[in-house]
């Protein structure tokens, strides 16, 4: 049996992967962390120094403002973790990479399936299609997301990226230039608007012919799976950097 600490327990991916563990026989969620008050089926602490229980793994759909005294609770009690939450500064990503010398850190922009397949198949195109097309990526989220571009916005433009060797800048607004489309750049774009859940377009726009790629998440539970899946994959992991692809073997 697997057990989890849920950080933010509390918020609406908290209680999607909680109902997901029930669906699972071979683990369960044993602890939560969040500063908000909920009746939980399990113990929830307002913060990490108050954990009183040794888990297997941590996952976390919290904010990026918990993730020192995540990391230094896993650090000092060797436990995995499953980082979900996004949004996070490049110091922040680079203390992430620090820790992931001591221990296993699952770390990924977006925890579906159908995601990271998109990754891959942006990749390809953009193998295949070389520099004859824009690219352009299209991003919509609920009016309650906090950061813009989406942190899977920026994963499938650094993909693309790596591709043509990094040399695409990105752009995120045009309305103040008055200018030709650049051919080295890959334009990023945000909506925010009601309940989305989250979608994703690839545009490669070429001459007389355009090619997009979309991804569309019709509910919260596709990335609690994601993430139960990536708990049940890094237990027993040595420490390093891990993401979907490493399960998926894309991206």
């Amino acid at each position: 049996m697997i057990n989890i600490l849920l950080s933010g327990a509390c918020g609406k991916m908290g209680n999607a992967v909680a109902r997901c563990a029930l669906e699972n026989n071979d683990l369960k969620i044993s602890a939560g962390v969040d500063r908000a008050e909920m009746l939980c089926d399990f113990p929830v602490y307002k913060s990490f120094d108050d954990v009183k229980i040794s888990p297997d793994v941590i996952i976390d759909f919290s904010h990026i403002s918990v993730l020192d005294s995540l990391l230094t609770f896993a650090i000092k009690n060797n436990v995995p973790v499953i980082l979900a939450t996004t949004g996070y500064s490049e110091e922040q990503i680079a203390t992430i990479k620090d820790a992931s010398l001591k221990i296993p850190v699952f770390f990924t922009a977006n925890m579906s399936l159908g995601v990271n397949l998109l990754c891959s198949l942006a990749k390809s195109a953009a193998k295949i299609l070389g520099g004859n097309f824009d690219v352009e990526i299209i991003e919509k989220h609920h009016n309650q997301k906090l950061d813009a571009p989406s942190g899977t916005a920026l994963m499938l433009a650094n993909a693309i990226n790596g591709v043509f060797d990094d040399k695409y800048a990105y752009e995120y607004d045009r309305h103040s230039k008055r200018q030709k489309r650049s051919k080295n750049e890959i334009g990023i774009h945000a909506i925010r608007g009601g309940t989305i859940v989250g979608e994703h377009d690839v545009i490669f726009a070429g001459h007389d012919e355009v090619i997009t790629l979309s991804h569309s998440a019709q509910s919260k539970e596709v990335f609690a799976a994601g993430a139960v899946k990536a708990a049940k994959f890094i237990v027993g992991k040595k420490p390093g950097m891990y993401d979907m692809g490493s399960i998926l073997n894309l991206c």
